[in-house]
Order: structure tokens, then sequence, then C-alpha cells
């Protein structure tokens, strides 16, 4: 065996074996207990996924995070792409090798933390709220926490950065001279934005999304403790299935419909922006 092959198999099996028996496998047994009744018997039954059309507080809480997880990613295109950039054709890369390690703390620190210091920021008695009272603009304290606005601010800044760095990507391979060629035609800003930047860009912009989507949906910090009882999530649900009744059959299929219609969702963007998903994969 030559040293290739050694080094390969080598790096492949940890990898492979990681796979296995940490995601494939359980998910595999969670799959097979979708299929299994609430009452313990050994049987083949639909019934836990039939719950969730037939229960309109499943279904409609599912409704209303897709609608959310959709509205998030668009205002994460929304303020990422300006930022993306930016820092791609704007400033020095020096200047923007700076900044993007300021956007990196976020992880550095956690979301759970992160999201706690939105808490501090939000609260009633608050940084934001404790200023504006201090300049005279209010009196009471605005209800910017434990409700809806509080988790899209979570949610949109946790997220963000998946959608600059293939944004940052698809745009650093556009040409400057591009540009000029346009400008120099008589093309103004917007026609050179709407028919150059974002059609070259689109492939980060697809890329982004997905990953922005998936995250989102799939999040349970933010929602939990930033949109509190009036913010409904579908990952409670399913936290409440397995953790709180312990219907784990229950759980695990509202688990597997999670992905399948988010994957879905996926599918149906792809198809209305016209992109290939080999394509998107490559940014």
């Amino acid at each position: 065996m030559s040293g290739n092959k050694k080094a390969f198999y080598f790096l492949f099996i940890p990898v492979a074996l990681w796979l296995f028996l940490l995601i494939i496998l359980p998910h595999i047994d969670l799959l097979i207990s979708s299929f299994k009744p609430n009452s313990g018997e050994d049987q083949f039954t639909l019934e836990n996924y039939t719950a969730f059309f037939y229960d309109k507080i499943y279904w409609r809480t599912f409704a209303n995070t897709t609608l959310y997880a959709i509205g998030v990613t668009f205002l994460s295109f929304v303020v990422s792409f300006p930022i993306a950039f930016y820092l791609t054709k704007v400033v020095s890369p020096k200047v923007s090798g700076f900044l993007m390690l300021l956007l990196l703390i976020p992880l550095w620190v956690g979301e759970l933390i992160t999201i706690y210091g939105w808490v501090i920021l939000l609260g009633d008695n608050g940084v934001i709220n404790e200023f504006l009272k201090y300049i005279g603009l209010i009196d009471k304290p605005l209800p910017l926490i434990y409700n809806n606005f509080s988790m899209i601010i979570g949610l949109l800044y946790m997220s963000m950065l998946f959608m600059i760095i293939p944004i940052m990507n698809a745009l650093d391979s556009l040409d400057d001279e591009m540009i000029e060629a346009a400008s120099d035609l008589g093309a103004s800003k917007w026609t050179i934005f709407r028919r150059i930047v974002i059609p070259h860009s689109m492939p980060g912009i697809v890329n982004g999304s997905i990953i922005v989507f998936m995250l989102v949906i799939g999040d349970y910090v933010a929602p939990d403790i930033l949109g509190g009882k009036s913010s409904l999530w579908f990952t409670e649900q399913i936290y409440s299935q397995f953790l709180s009744t312990f219907n784990w059959n229950q759980g695990a299929a509202f688990g597997f419909l999670l992905l399948v219609i988010s994957s879905a969702t996926i599918w149906i963007a792809l198809k209305i922006s016209g992109q290939k998903l080999n394509k998107v994969g490559e940014q």
C-alpha cells in the first residue's frame, strides 16, 4: 500500500466512524422510533406523523416557524450584502481582515452567552431602555424583549455571518474591470448592481440563504429565551415531546418532518432562483 493510500485511510476511517456512530446510526434509530406507536407496541404505524396534520397547533407552529425563518433569511441578505460588498470591494485587505475578525467574535463566545447579551440590551431595565429614558425620549420601558421582535433580532445576529462569507467568496471573483467598463459605458449604479453584481454573486446568495434558513428554522435557544411565550417555534414542540412529555416516538417524527419539509422548501427556492445545488456548493 502506497503512502498516499495509507494517509487517506488514516484520515478517512476516523471521520467515517464518527459520522456513522454519532450521526447516521442515531438518526436511523430515531427514524425507526418515529414509526412506532406511543403505546410501546412493536408494530408499524403512521400515527406520529398524522398527528402533525390533525392537531392544528403543530402544523400552525411549523408554518409560523417557516415563515419567520424565510423572513429572517431575507433580512440577513439585506443586511449582509452591503457588508460583504464593502469588505470585498471597498476597503483594503488589511482592514477587511480586521473587520472580519470583529464579525467572528459572536462565534467565540457561543450562542447562549450572545443571546443573554441581547437580554441585557433589550430588557425593561436594559441598556437601550435606560438610555432612552435618560435622554427623555420615553417615560416607561419599550416592550423590546420576549416577543417576536427580540427573537428576530437574536436569530438575525447569530446567522448573518453565515450569509456574509458565501457572498464575499462570490464577490471576490468578480472582476472590478467589469464594473468600471459598465460605468464608462454610461450604466447607472443601480443597473450595474442589478445586471452585474447580483447575477455574479447569486450562487453565494443562494448558498448563504440555505445555510441561514436551516440554522434559523432549527434553532432553539434564541426563540426560547428571546421569543418568550408569545413566539411559537417548532423546535420547542420537538423539545417538549422529547424532554417534557418523554414521547420520543412523536418527537422523532416531528424532527424528521422538520428535516423533510425544510429540505423541500430549499428545493423549491432553488427551482425558483434557477440555481443548481452543485453550482451553489462550489462557493
